[in-house]
């Protein structure tokens, strides 16, 4: 009973964070300023992290785990670097 539980809240989270990177996408085509498409930017990284865990919890395997780090670790640098130059207009001073 539980098993199936956990792999129901498991697929209804994927689906979720499907459709949440979905509207990061929107956002950050449709982004009426470059701020906007950071920020959308940075929640798709984030959602891009949580579905790998989530692939990884269903499948087992610690391999997606180490994916969703290095997603995480690539995309805190580029939101940084890219909001960096957003305020001063240059990355590295």
């Amino acid at each position: 009973m539980s098993h199936g539980l956990l792999t129901a809240a498991v697929i209804a989270a994927q689906i979720l964070l499907l459709l949440a990177m979905s509207f990061s996408i929107i956002r950050m085509v449709r982004g009426p300023r470059a701020q906007d498409r950071v920020l959308a930017l940075d929640a798709l990284y984030v959602n891009a992290m949580l579905l790998l865990l989530t692939i990884g919890i269903r499948s087992g395997s610690l391999l997606y785990v180490e994916a969703g780090l290095i997603i995480a670790l690539l995309g805190f640098a580029s939101t940084v670097a890219l909001s960096k130059f957003l305020m001063r207009g240059q990355v590295i001073e």
